[in-house]
């Protein structure tokens, strides 16, 4: 056994003591024959000493076994601290990876590149519809204006329709510097159109690409930098129509409000960074210029950038203010862009004029007052056609339009919504560049649009009807008198969130 430095000097002690015993009765034993006299009181003095040095020992066995008791001890209370601070690193380290497995708002992520991580979201939505006429832009989840007939069917018909399930994934925790991290989107639903036209082909509709961008931003000044695919500053993109049917194609898209997505940057800065109450941000950005047409010489398709948007770099420019605060918010969207007609290299026919300006101007906003919610917008512009305007159409076309929705709840999951749109072209606008000298050229003059839904929502489902109604007016051909068209449809979704 190993004792402290102490003990090993206490039994040096003992060995000493013991030595110095045994020399005195060494010389005793010599001295016997001399005196016997001397011999009695030398015994005594030796037992009286030998019995002295025993309660020394004694005493030196007592501090020893004391001395291996604490130490014992000791050595017991270390390696229970050893054992405590093991325990305490394995439950700091358990706890380090369940906070790497889940972000900030509690939602799991997964890793990706070293200090990002990537959260996957989306919904999952089917909508069984019964409509009485055909729709521009399609029917079932993206029904918008009635299609003007070709002929005297009715154009009935009913399905069940899940192009609006999307899914996206989002990249936080990017680093650029010291001052700037940001991270990106890139988001996908399936309306790209459907597999082929075969007997097969509706039950496999095609992906699409709607958003894919990156965002560079400084959250000490309130700055951030989005570059790629997204929405342009027209869409109302934190104000649109609320249902469950059409969301790729919002109630009123086209027909009461514009937008669409385009590659591009904006910049967005907030004025009053940092300061209570309503927050103020101002964006501004550019986007790739678009237009129908027209073909070159060569018949070449508009598609692949060949568009009079595109020809001698012609981007849209937008700016927006926009103020937000606990229960309401309100913006205001200017558009621009200059239009080559002639297209890429000058090597279309002579159109009716050689350029044209698009603008726009947008005002809208949404309160929340209790269980109420109201949403609308206003906005007017010219060869809007680019960003869905005029129902689509393409030329030197003036235009008003806006919409309005009021939702009320009337218990937390229960709500009720009414919505109505309107947009109008000017007539004359629309003869002249879309009828022009045709007898068959179909020109859209006014659409109305209606709504009424009711939803029940209950954690991440959502179940709903919706009736919803559209009343067009246009002009077939030159000589065409004005018609009234109407169409219906009526649905039940269901809509799950992930």
């Amino acid at each position: 056994m190993t004792f402290p430095t102490t003990t090993r000097g206490t039994r040096l002690l003992a060995i000493s003591i013991a030595c110095a015993l045994a020399l005195p009765i060494g010389v005793h034993a010599q001295s016997t024959t001399k005196s016997t006299g001397k011999s009695n009181t030398r015994e005594q003095q030796l037992e009286q000493r030998v019995n002295q040095l025993e309660q020394e020992l004694a005493e030196l066995k007592a501090m020893i076994q004391e001395q291996k008791q604490e130490t014992t001890q000791a050595s017991q209370t270390a390696q229970q601290a050893q054992a405590t601070a093991t325990q305490a690193a394995t439950t700091a380290q358990a706890t380090s990876t369940k906070v790497e497995a889940v972000a900030p708002n509690g939602k799991p992520t997964f890793s990706t590149a070293p200090g990002m991580s990537v959260a996957l979201h989306g919904f999952i939505s089917a909508s069984a519809f019964g409509q009485d006429k055909n729709f521009t832009y399609g029917n079932g989840q993206n029904a918008e204006i009635p299609a003007v007939p070709a002929g005297p069917n009715s154009g009935a018909l009913s399905g069940v329709d899940v192009r609006n399930t999307r899914f996206w994934l989002d990249f936080t925790g990017a680093k650029f510097n010291e001052n700037w991290g940001g991270g990106g989107r890139i988001e996908m639903d399936f309306f790209g159109g459907f597999n082929g036209t075969g007997a097969y082909a509706q039950q496999q509709p095609t992906p699409r690409l709607r958003q894919a961008y990156m965002d560079i931003a400084n959250a000490d000044s309130g700055s951030t930098i989005r570059i790629g695919q997204q929405w342009n500053l027209m869409f109302p993109l934190d104000n649109t129509p609320t249902s469950l049917s059409h969301i790729a194609f919002p109630l009123g898209f086209g027909g009461g409000f514009v937008g669409w997505r385009f590659p591009g940057a904006v910049w967005m800065q907030d004025l009053n960074h940092g300061s209570d109450g309503a927050k103020w941000r101002l964006d501004v950005a550019a986007f790739s210029g678009n237009w129908s047409g027209p073909q070159n010489a060569g018949g070449t398709a508009t598609i692949n950038y060949l568009t009079a948007g595109n020809a001698n770099f012609r981007p849209q420019i937008e700016a927006r203010v926009r103020v937000a605060d606990k229960d309401w918010l309100a913006y205001f969207v200017v558009h621009y862009a200059s239009l080559n007609l002639k297209g890429v290299n000058d090597q279309a026919p002579d159109p009716i004029k050689d350029t044209i300006n698009s603008y726009g101007y947008e005002l809208g906003g949404q309160w929340k007052p209790g269980p109420w919610t109201f949403k609308g917008l206003l906005y007017t512009g010219n060869a809007l056609g680019q960003i869905f305007g005029a129902m689509s159409q393409f030329g030197d076309i003036s235009e008003a339009g806006g919409f309005v929705q009021a939702g009320y709840n009337f218990t937390p999951k229960w709500s009720v919504n009414a919505f109505y749109s309107q947009a109008n072209p000017s007539q004359s606008d629309v003869r002249r560049w879309v009828i022009g000298s045709s007898t068959t050229a179909n020109g859209l003059m006014r659409t109305q649009q209606g709504a009424l839904s009711l939803q029940y929502a209950s954690g991440a489902y959502e179940l709903g009807v919706e009736w919803m109604y559209d009343k067009l007016k246009y002009q077939p051909g030159i000589h065409g008198d004005m018609q009234n068209i109407n169409g219906n449809q009526v649905s039940l979704n269901g809509l799950y969130k992930f």
